[in-house]
Order: C-alpha cells, then structure tokens, then sequence
C-alpha cells in the first residue's frame, strides 16, 4: 500500500526503484499484490457483515453473515488477481514484436504496480456511502497516470510504439477491472439473484 502511494505522488522516482530493483515474479505476487488483496478482502468483509449494502430492488440494507461474507471476499479476491493476471499477459502480448522480446515477469511488474493506485482506492469501498464506481473511476484515471510513467520504465518499448502502447494498456486495464466491478457491484447490490441463492445455498452446506 506505501509503494502505491509512491506510485501515485512520486511515479517517476518510484517506477526508476521499481525498474532496477527487477523483482521476481514470486516476490512481487508474494509480498507485493497478494498482501493487497488480502487487506482489501478483511477490510471489506468486515464491512459487509458490519454495515451490509443496501439491496436494489427491497431497498433493504443486508448484513451479510459470516458465511456469505466469506464465499464472497474468496471469489471477489479471485476475480482480482485474474484480472491482474489477464492484463499482464496482454500487456506481455502487446509489447512483444518481431524484435524486441518481454518476459511475463516485465508484463506482470507493469499488471501489477499499474494497478496499485485502484486497490488503494478501494480501502473506500469500506465505507458502504461511498460509491463504488467513483472509486473505480478515479482509481482508473491514476492508473492512467502511473502507467505513462511506468512503461518507458520497465518495458523500454520502442519511442515511436510508446504512445500507443500506453493507449492500448490504460483501455485494457480499464476494460478488465471495469468488467470485476460491474459483477461484484451488481452482486452486492442484489442484481444478480441466482447468485444470491447459489450462495446462500452453499453457505448453509
């Protein structure tokens, strides 16, 4: 969450640390993005069975208990780090040409450390008033930012590539963590019934 914040107030110098540093793809998974999710998953449990969200249709506040809340952090914590691992292997897809070659652990860096700035974002998600999508929103847009910064960095694409290729990447990530967002809103907020009994099912297994 601290190197976020770098990322955010400080790109340049951040991603210069993060470029030469050339963490492995274990370390930066390990110590780096499963400890986010994790946080974000206990501090959004918490909530969940604390305050609840309040249903669409009912109009009803629901407290999720234990169980529910549970099954949900899991496959919510799921859904992030495959988007994570989706963008990184299309970023990997994006910068590799007829003559320059990346490894996944480049793409993943760039997945991962470009994606930072929205979990930090999603600590507001704690707070059942705050509206989701305003978080994803400006989370996005500092991805954006962090991203210009990141990719000359570590992924050094061509000059004349460098534009597009951040274009490209800021759609991607935007289009996949839009995609999560729009599931698990919706599930929260009670939209997607077979869900719910599917869950409520499996919960009193």
């Amino acid at each position: 969450m601290i190197k976020a914040l770098f990322l955010i107030f400080e790109p340049v110098a951040a991603w210069e640390r993060v470029a030469q540093s050339r963490r492995s793809f274990g370390f930066l998974f390990t110590f780096y993005l499963l400890p986010m999710v994790l946080i974000l998953a206990a501090l959004e449990g918490f909530s969940l069975m604390e305050w609840g969200r309040r249903q669409h249709i009912s109009g009803q506040v629901k407290i999720f208990n234990a169980g529910e809340m549970l099954v949900y952090e899991i496959v919510q914590s799921l859904l992030t780090l495959a988007a994570v691992f989706i963008c990184a292997q299309i970023v990997k897809a994006l910068c590799n040409t007829s003559y320059l070659r990346h490894n996944f652990t480049q793409a993943f860096t760039v997945a991962a450390c470009g994606l930072s700035p929205l979990f930090l974002l999603r600590l507001l998600d704690v707070f059942p008033a705050v509206n989701p999508w305003l978080t994803w929103g400006v989370g996005i847009l500092l991805c954006a930012t962090t991203l210009y910064h990141g990719l000359p960095r570590v992924i050094q694409p061509d000059p004349s590539q460098a534009f597009g290729l951040f274009i490209m990447c800021s759609v991607l990530f935007a289009s996949v963590t839009g995609l999560e967002r729009f599931v698990t809103v919706w599930y929260l907020a009670g939209r997607i019934p077979f869900a719910e009994t599917f869950l409520s099912h499996l919960t009193q297994q």
